[in-house]
């Protein structure tokens, strides 16, 4: 029996920042910690952007120009400090996190992304060098990146999923499990898949952290898996899409499906 499980993006070059996912209902604050596992000092730059999910289940980031009323509120209710930080390897950094509600504010979903970027060192400048006697080589330095959603939730917001058709794809980066979720309500769901075989509780597949936003009523899941899993995937399975193992774990819709 083949297994595989498939978790959310934590890490980004050697920034690792937990958790992954702040919700706030505007009572308390949290925090934050940023682990730099590299050998070198790093330094971080946080700030907030807006990110709106899509039916393909990828998030495009929008300008402050363009965003709407709820998404502007969101950037200016959530507070944070400090907003850059040096990390020395294998030393800890928390960052605090708070929000303020305004009175008066619509009940609903409200959320920004905060991204940790990293800053490069300044190099200091050398004369190019010649390639082949013509042209010159130029350096590319990347900058890493990684953002988590920071939800806020005022008033008492309810939502459900249902799981839609299953099938697996080949895609670009090779062949997946994908399937349809649609949601209803007030909120985003958020929570964790599990594929098996009916009458048999060994996973064939499990991913971790599937959300689907307020922004959209569905999305596409694709979950990149291996050639054997993708096999064996194929036929009668039984789907679970379950709350957060943090929040009790309890289900948000399960399905019989039939995967060609």
């Amino acid at each position: 029996m083949f297994g595989f499980t498939s978790v959310p993006a934590s890490a980004a070059g050697d920034l690792l920042v937990a958790p992954t996912r702040l919700v706030l209902d505007g009572s308390r604050g949290t925090e934050v910690v940023l682990n730099n596992i590299g050998a070198e000092p790093a330094t971080y730059r946080i700030s907030l952007e807006i990110k709106r999910m899509t039916a393909a289940g990828g998030l495009d980031e929008i300008a402050e120009a363009d965003a709407d009323a709820a998404e502007r509120a969101a950037l200016g209710m959530i507070a944070f400090s400090p907003r850059r930080v040096t990390l020395p390897p294998n030393q800890p950094q928390v960052i605090r996190v708070g929000v303020r509600v305004p009175e008066g504010t619509p009940p609903g979903e409200y959320r920004a992304h905060m991204l940790f970027r990293a800053v490069p060192d300044a190099a200091p400048a050398a004369e190019p060098k010649p390639i082949g006697g013509s042209g010159v080589s130029i350096a590319l330095t990347p900058i890493y990146g990684i953002t988590i959603p920071v939800i806020v939730r005022v008033g008492d917001l309810a939502a459900t999923a249902e799981i839609g058709a299953a099938r697996v794809a080949e895609t670009a980066d090779g062949p997946a499990f994908e399937f349809d979720l649609t949601r209803s309500g007030a909120r985003s769901v958020y929570g964790d898949i599990e594929v098996t075989r009916p009458g048999t509780p060994e996973p064939l597949l499990v991913a971790r952290g599937i959300a689907v936003y307020p922004e959209v009523t569905a999305r596409r899941v694709s979950l990149r898996v291996p050639a054997e899993v993708a096999a064996a995937l194929k036929g009668p399975v039984h789907i679970r899409y379950s709350e957060d193992r943090e929040l009790g774990g309890g289900t948000i819709d399960e399905a019989d499906r039939v995967v060609e």
